[in-house]
């Protein structure tokens, strides 16, 4: 059994590069495969293994500068979710492009899972989903608005096009883990936005926490790892990942004349140039011949 562990936490790194070599060490060492993302706002990112070897590289994130406080959300999968470990270098751990924008300052109202239904169906209040098109595509929350993204650095933009809309309006948003909404959040604070509030914990510890009957969450959550989606008690969803263009297929799209195992689907057939397409294809057949020998690809 797999623990798979969501994590993020936004403090002052002074030096990411010198973090990262024992950082990366610790995961190696425990056996610890994922990705973890290292910027001088904070870190971020999903990892799995064992549970030691889980709580050995927390131990370590939390002895950072800072990150005393951390928090993560954990889930168990029966196959190994991830093939090789990565810790990389950014300039944010989640990429708004604003450089004002500072979670650590000022950031929104938490609201717990069982407060959040009563929040967002009342009269006053807009519901903003600040994920990715792709992600909205396969669940939401009932009655929220979906800006249409293809990247969260594109939400500031949405938000000046769209904020008229929103006149006299409390401003609830949800992201899948809460990281987003940590800076979605900060950032109307700075455009003026006085009753800004977000789903503590995101979607993923609502579907964990609220039993079905009581839930107003529709579909399911996509997730950055190879279960894809997850539904209510975060069990695995239907779908599956298209290694073309890295977005969420349900079964009935597997049977469309586009899809390619590892190759294409039908979102992004036409997206491709034929010799990413033959790159593709030898990319699967290493993954098949590692199958059949019985270990696990790391392309």
């Amino acid at each position: 059994m797999y623990v798979i562990c969501a994590l993020y936490h936004f403090t002052q790194f002074s030096d990411t590069a010198t973090i990262k070599p024992a950082l990366l060490d610790q995961c190696l060492t425990h056996n610890v495969k994922g990705s973890l993302l290292l910027a001088r706002e904070g870190i971020n990112g999903t990892i799995a293994g064992s549970r030691s070897g889980i709580d050995a590289v927390l131990a370590h994130i939390k002895a950072l500068p800072g990150c005393a406080n951390l928090e993560w959300k954990e889930a168990t999968s029966e196959e190994a979710p991830f093939g090789k470990m990565k810790v990389r270098l950014k300039k944010e751990i989640v990429t708004m492009g604003q450089p004002n924008v500072d979670p650590k300052a000022h950031v929104g109202h938490y609201v717990e899972p069982q407060e959040w239904n009563d929040l967002i169906q009342s009269d006053d209040v807009v519901v903003i989903d600040t994920r990715n098109d792709y992600e909205v595509g396969i669940g939401t929350f009932e009655g929220a608005i979906d800006p249409k993204t293809a990247s969260f650095r594109e939400f500031p933009a949405w938000w000046e096009n769209n904020k008229d809309r929103f006149h006299n309006k409390r401003v609830a948003m949800f992201c899948t883990g809460g990281i987003r909404c940590e800076k979605s959040t900060n950032f109307l604070i700075g455009q003026g936005i006085e009753d800004v509030y977000h789903l503590k914990g995101g979607i993923l510890r609502y579907l964990e926490e609220t039993p079905v009957e009581d839930s107003t969450w529709q579909g399911d959550c996509y997730v950055f790892d190879n279960r894809v989606s997850v539904g209510h008690g975060l069990k695995v969803g239907p779908h599956q990942l298209c290694h073309g263009c890295r977005r969420p297929l349900v079964p009935e799209d597997t049977r469309h004349p586009a899809f390619e195992l590892g190759v294409s689907c039908h979102q992004c057939i036409d997206e491709t140039s034929d010799a990413d397409k033959t790159r593709f294809r030898e990319r699967q057949k290493q993954i098949q011949l590692a199958k059949e020998r019985g270990e696990s690809h790391l392309g």
